[in-house]
């Protein structure tokens, strides 16, 4: 009798808690500070162009190969003007998120700041039904960036 009353006290107590689980499309748990989730172009918001020159610098660095870089002359850059410094910028930049294992070496080699890993809850929450269309185009990587949705991380 004893054990029966344990029990049932242990299940009354149960219902007297607060729920543990979230609801979570409506809410999220605050993402930590240096968290990463996957790499995205920066936008140049002083010259209206991305940073990215299409060094390829990212490309050779990647372990699992994931992106693909080329490069074009910049119609931006005169020499007389002096509009953009950059003489190339990127031309096609694909990155591939079902490969990536989001190790952050892309944006310690870029030279020019430009690749920046996304902080926000958009850049995991990908689930998609085709491998496909987990490649990322120029214009899909740079639309946060265009759109101010980025936080700027400041290391201390």
């Amino acid at each position: 009798m004893r054990g029966i009353l344990k029990s049932l006290a242990t299940t009354l107590s149960t219902f007297s808690r607060r729920p543990v689980t979230r609801l979570y499309p409506e809410g999220h748990r605050d993402l930590p500070e240096r968290d990463r989730a996957f790499p995205v172009l920066l936008w140049d918001k002083d010259i209206d162009e991305p940073f990215c020159t299409g060094c390829h610098a990212c490309e050779r660095a990647c372990p699992v190969e994931c992106m693909t870089v080329t490069m074009t002359d910049n119609p931006n850059h005169t020499t007389n003007d002096g509009n953009s410094k950059r003489r190339k910028i990127v031309d096609k930049f694909y990155i591939d998120y079902a490969r990536c294992m989001r190790c952050n070496i892309c944006v310690e080699v870029c030279n020019f700041e430009a690749i920046a890993m996304n902080n926000t809850w958009q850049g995991h929450e990908t689930s998609v039904y085709d491998r496909a269309d987990l490649v990322m185009d120029l214009p899909q990587l740079l639309v946060q960036s265009k759109a101010k949705q980025l936080e700027e991380w400041v290391p201390e």
